[in-house]
């Protein structure tokens, strides 16, 4: 699958509430903008099964039989999950909507929830989600693009990243201003940056890592 592909699949919302009319309910709802929904009636059931590698969001319930909304999302927390959540609850406090941002909620909405209100919480979530997942593939890319670097090139780079010139470059490695041309053109060639800009702005904390840690990439 090209990383385009990624992008065009149509986004789910994973609905978790163990009210069979809620669910029924809102998912019809979120089906109206295009969403898929998929429905789950036990949060144990959905955290064991789900798939973390879609795109989209997930809405929960607070208070549910066994384990609770804020119990869940302290676990996909420190599992790491990157959808955004959306907590929904019947019996809401001030008190429990701090929790729940302080935990990393995306939006907290009281029931029973006004149909524009969530719509707009959900597209959001899934445009947030999918501009986080696009940073993290072009991130991941860079990366990969980085590690095809020589050390020498690397050394160029961090060179032309500080801002020095083909002959400041060439004075430093003791090089000739030609064979710093030839590495700073493979190099640029190699990370397929179209412009010293967006050298900078891709790699230049790459760069700063690998001095951190001792060249590596």
């Amino acid at each position: 699958m090209s990383h385009t592909d990624l992008y065009t699949l149509s986004p789910t919302v994973h609905l978790i509430d163990d009210d069979q009319a809620v669910r029924d309910g809102l998912a019809l709802l979120i089906g109206t903008v295009g969403l898929r929904v998929q429905p789950w009636s036990d949060p144990q059931a959905f955290l064991a099964q789900f798939d973390r590698e879609g795109i989209g969001a997930i809405v929960l319930d607070v208070r549910m039989p066994g384990i609770s909304g804020l119990s869940v999302l302290d676990t996909l927390v420190a599992q790491d999950v990157d959808q955004p959540v959306i907590m929904l609850t019947g019996h809401g406090t001030v008190d429990m909507c701090r929790r729940a941002f302080k935990a990393g909620a995306a939006e907290f909405l009281e029931k029973p929830v006004d149909d524009e209100a969530l719509l707009e919480a959900l597209q959001n979530a899934v445009r947030q989600h999918v501009r986080s997942r696009q940073r993290h593939q072009a991130d991941r890319t860079a990366r990969e693009r980085y590690a095809q670097l020589s050390e020498r090139e690397r050394e160029v780079l961090g060179l032309i990243v500080e801002g020095l010139t083909n002959k400041e470059i060439g004075r430093a490695l003791g090089l000739s201003p030609r064979t710093v041309e030839t590495h700073r053109a493979n190099l640029f060639g190699k990370l397929q940056a179209p412009s010293l800009a967006q050298l900078i702005r891709h790699y230049a904390a790459l760069v700063d890592a690998g001095d951190a840690g001792g060249g590596t990439a």
